[in-house]
């Protein structure tokens, strides 16, 4: 049924990309664009299912809450500090690149990730899970912020300004298939290989014991949560070198000009240090930087503790937590579409408003969460899906779009790297927080750490409430002109 849900929804994007022309590009370019987007959106995809496995290990007990906490707060700060150097180099070697390399590097990263849990789930003593773990998983972190720059650097190249806030969409989306198959298939994976699992065998579970030779193990497989994601990333990169291209003239077409903040622009970007210096100089830029730290904050505070608590307290919704990954991947589609169908129907291409009106739900939904923590289990479940679907919007229309806006063409990578580096720099503090202060007896401190986040993303949304490029601001005035003529 899960599988079937996906199918749809892919085919609902596809459906969506083709029929939403607003520039009326020849059928032969819309298919080109497909072909150089679409494989790099799935790619970025699965790099999730690489990142959040981590998390099953917790759900499983193989590693403690602190554990993960350290592991993986580790890994988000190596992402955030490295997106001021990935963030530049992709600006200059291209998107293409940039994924293959992202999705290669991290690939051998599960690898050595999964490698270290077979030793010592096979009983080495020389070897020190955690430390490994950190290492290797902060080093796959590294690779992993190659990822979603390199998206949007093609992005920015195929897309016109007016039709960022659907493509926005469509990112979201395909950020929100990666957070299923990061939690439930990894879950599945889990299920499939642990000898203790007490619950009904199913197809997937005989499919895996019989390709990996697990049949009478008495040991936990629990590295094919790495394995299986490195190979598919694998598979993916390949699939990307073929049919991936960076821009419109690479494929045989002329250039797009896009009406964003590379518009008429000549020698900004000439260097690295001029890049970054361009970026950080944007009041815009380093704005949309905080609301993208509450949003990491926001998240990951809600997407890597939801089970745990469950587990600690026994309040979990059923249907929620059994289905954790699909729920999540719906909600942040639906939060993603509208986001961007809003940005560009009602806000002329402003995407602040959008994210202004997503952190006033999530500022209702986390206090809800506060209220009914102890006391009403559907209350908080409902409440975490409420902060799925809005951060999502915020994530997608945010980093996904505006940056891609006001860094413009040449500086898109570097524009996008800041704010997803804040966005991670969020995601690590959160983890070393709540690590630190949660127990089974202290979940109430959970939203309440949550609450002031969603008012600091709304102050800086507000401010940013009219905000457009130049380029965008003169591109809607001429638009306007021929509507009156």
């Amino acid at each position: 049924m899960q599988l079937l849900i996906v199918a749809m929804l892919l085919t609902y994007i596809i459906t969506l990309y083709f029929k939403r022309n607003p520039l009326k590009h020849t059928p032969q370019f819309m298919w080109k664009r497909f072909l150089s987007w679409f494989p790099l959106g799935m790619t970025y995809a699965f790099m999730y299912m690489a990142r959040y496995n981590l998390d099953t290990l917790a759900t499983a007990e193989v590693i403690t809450k602190a554990e993960k906490s350290q592991i993986s707060g580790w890994g988000f700060f190596v992402y955030a500090a490295s997106l001021f150097i990935s963030g530049p180099l992709i600006d200059k070697i291209g998107g293409k690149k940039g994924m293959i390399m992202a999705s290669l590097g991290a690939a051998i990263f599960n690898i050595l990730m999964g490698w270290t849990l077979y030793l010592h789930l096979k009983g080495s003593s020389a070897v020190n899970l955690v430390v490994m773990l950190t290492l290797f998983y902060s080093l796959n972190m590294f690779f992993q912020s190659f990822g979603a720059i390199s998206t949007i650097k093609v992005k920015s190249f195929w897309f016109h300004v007016r039709e960022r806030g659907t493509f926005g969409a469509i990112f979201g989306t395909l950020i929100s298939l990666g957070v299923y198959f990061a939690f439930d298939w990894t879950e599945a994976i889990s299920r499939a290989v642990n000898v203790k699992y007490a619950g009904e065998p199913s197809a997937f579970r005989e499919f895996i014991q019989s390709a990996f030779f697990l049949s009478g193990s008495e040991v936990s497989a629990f590295w094919l949560i790495f394995f299986i994601p490195a190979g598919l990333l694998i598979l993916w990169a390949l699939i990307d070198l073929v049919l991936i291209k960076d821009s419109p003239d690479e494929a045989g077409f002329g250039k797009l000009e896009t009406h964003d903040a590379s518009h008429g622009q000549t020698a900004d970007f000439d260097s690295w240090f001029k890049t970054i210096k361009s970026v950080f100089s944007n009041r815009v830029l380093l704005m949309i930087g905080v609301i993208e730290f509450t949003s990491g904050v926001l998240r990951d505070g809600i997407m890597k503790w939801y089970r745990l608590f469950a587990k600690d307290t026994g309040m979990g919704v059923e249907n929620i937590l059994a289905n954790w990954g699909l729920w999540a991947a719906v909600t942040g589609i639906l939060g993603s579409f509208l986001a961007g169908w809003a940005s560009d129907k009602f806000f002329h291409s402003r995407r602040a408003p959008v994210a202004g009106i997503a952190q006033t739900f999530m500022f209702i939904a986390t206090l809800s969460m506060l209220i009914g923590i102890s006391t009403n289990s559907m209350v908080v479940g409902i409440g975490a899906l409420v902060m799925m679907c809005a951060v999502i919007a915020v994530h997608s229309i945010m980093s996904g779009t505006a940056t891609a806006d006001f860094g413009g063409r040449k500086g898109a990578a570097t524009a996008t790297g800041v704010a997803d580096g804040f966005s991670k720099l969020g995601s690590s503090f959160q983890e070393f927080v709540l690590g630190a202060i949660i127990t089974k007896e202290t979940w109430a401190y959970w939203p309440s750490f949550l609450i002031p986040f969603t008012l600091l993303g709304l102050f800086f949304a507000v401010k940013l409430w009219r905000e457009l490029p130049e380029a965008t601001k003169k591109y809607l005035a001429e638009v306007e002109k021929l509507k009156v003529k």
